[in-house]
Formats: C-alpha cells, sequence, structure tokens
C-alpha cells in the first residue's frame, strides 16, 4: 500500500505541526479498529505525506525521507475508571483550567484550544476531586460522513484528554505514542462522555489514559498515551 495524505492545516495542535491524535488516527485507519501509533517528528501541515505499508503491516508516514509516524496492530492495556454520567461531565467541563489562553500550552489547538471555535472544543475538568477528568463532547455534522464521525476525529478527541489528565501542570507535553480501540460507530448530534486519568509517570515521560462512552455508558472508544515534557 502507498498513497499520498496531507494533514489540513486547519487540524494543529502545537502551532505549525498536525495534532498528535488526529495524526494517529490518520495512520491507525488503514491499520484497523485497533492500532498503537509512534510519532517521531512534528506532522507538517498542508503538504503530501506518504503512507506506506511494510511487509510485517506497519505503517509510516513520511515527508520525504522523514519519518512521521508508524504504526502497527495493537490494543490499549489500560483500565478505565468509572466514567460519570452526561450531568457530572457537564459540571467537571465547566472547571476546564485551559479556558484561560495564558493557562494552556497550544491554546489554539484544534481539540482543546480556546480560542478555537471553529475546533473540537474537548474541555476535560476535574470530577469530584478524584484525579479524573470528563467533559461532554457532541460531534459536529461536519465531522461525519453517511452518518458516521469520520475515527480520525474519535482518536483526535481521546488524545488531548490523555494529555491533561498525566502531564505537569505549566509543562509544555507532546503527544509520542497513542494505542487506541474504537469499539463502535461515533454519531453525530449525540452526546457523549470523556473520561480521562493518569496512568503514571516517570521523569519527563507520563501516561494517560481516556475512554469515550455514549449517554448510557456503553464504552465506544479506549486510549492510552505517552506524553514527553519538551526539555527548558
Amino acid at each position: 500500500m502507498v498513497d499520498a495524505v496531507t494533514i489540513p492545516a486547519r487540524f494543529n495542535g502545537p502551532p505549525g505541526s498536525g495534532n498528535g491524535g488526529y495524526v494517529c488516527g490518520v495512520v491507525a485507519e488503514t491499520i484497523g479498529a485497533s492500532a498503537s501509533v509512534r510519532l517521531s517528528a512534528p506532522p507538517p501541515l498542508d503538504v503530501p505525506l506518504l503512507r506506506t505499508r511494510d511487509g510485517d503491516g506497519v505503517v509510516h508516514l513520511l515527508h520525504g525521507e522523514e519519518m512521521i509516524a508508524a504504526g502497527s496492530v495493537a490494543q490499549p492495556a489500560a483500565i478505565a475508571p468509572d466514567a460519570p454520567t452526561v450531568r457530572e461531565a457537564t459540571i467537571a467541563a465547566a472547571a476546564y483550567a485551559g479556558l484561560d489562553p495564558q493557562r494552556h500550552p497550544f491554546p489554539t489547538c484544534f481539540v482543546c484550544g480556546p480560542l478555537r471555535h471553529d475546533g473540537l472544543r474537548i474541555f476535560p475538568g476535574p470530577v469530584n476531586g478524584h484525579g479524573v477528568l470528563a467533559c461532554v463532547w457532541q460531534p459536529a455534522d461536519d465531522l461525519a460522513t453517511s452518518g458516521v464521525v469520520d475515527p480520525r476525529f474519535v482518536w483526535a478527541a481521546l488524545d488531548c484528554p490523555t494529555g491533561f489528565a498525566c502531564m505537569p501542570p505549566g509543562s509544555r507535553t507532546v503527544l509520542a505514542t497513542m494505542t487506541a480501540t474504537l469499539h463502535a460507530d461515533v454519531e453525530p448530534g449525540r452526546d457523549y462522555v470523556i473520561t480521562a486519568w493518569r496512568i503514571a509517570s516517570e521523569g519527563r515521560k507520563h501516561r494517560g489514559g481516556a475512554v469515550l462512552t455514549d449517554a448510557d455508558g456503553r464504552r465506544v472508544a479506549t486510549a492510552e498515551a505517552l506524553w514527553i515534557s519538551l526539555r527548558g
């Protein structure tokens, strides 16, 4: 398999590069419902990237000779806490610290940036002081084709919450690896709850998990991620 893909500038994370979860979704969509994707370099925007699969089934995303990401079949091992209700998640989101652009590491991020009114507006806040974050996500119609939200946006929606759950406050921390399973389709216009939690930290490495559930508490997607705090 060889094809060309482009990460539109709209889907940025840090300024000038693609949102990590969205880019992982671009790789994962050629692998299947469960995949693990490692990011090796900041994904460039609005330029052609080459997507290839080798003989071992590993999918690579390349910018010229530079490796941007690589993915293969895998499943997250994280054990999720009980998901809050839609009402509890709505209350939690009201306490989202990143709504102040001065406190947000990347305030123009397509997924969680408070300055992006055309973004996903994923704003996870603390639930009952137990180290769990949550928010409600109602996917917009323009994220869907034939009544189903593009899986790239599901990966993106789970990305940033895992980071907020585990990254040190005030740090600049970026996604390194994301592993996810999409259990069911996501439909636009419905309420979903995103729940995120810290798994572990060691030095500059931090691990977090996230789960997407529907309004009845049924699991729709699960993810875990490794984040790296930048030096300086």
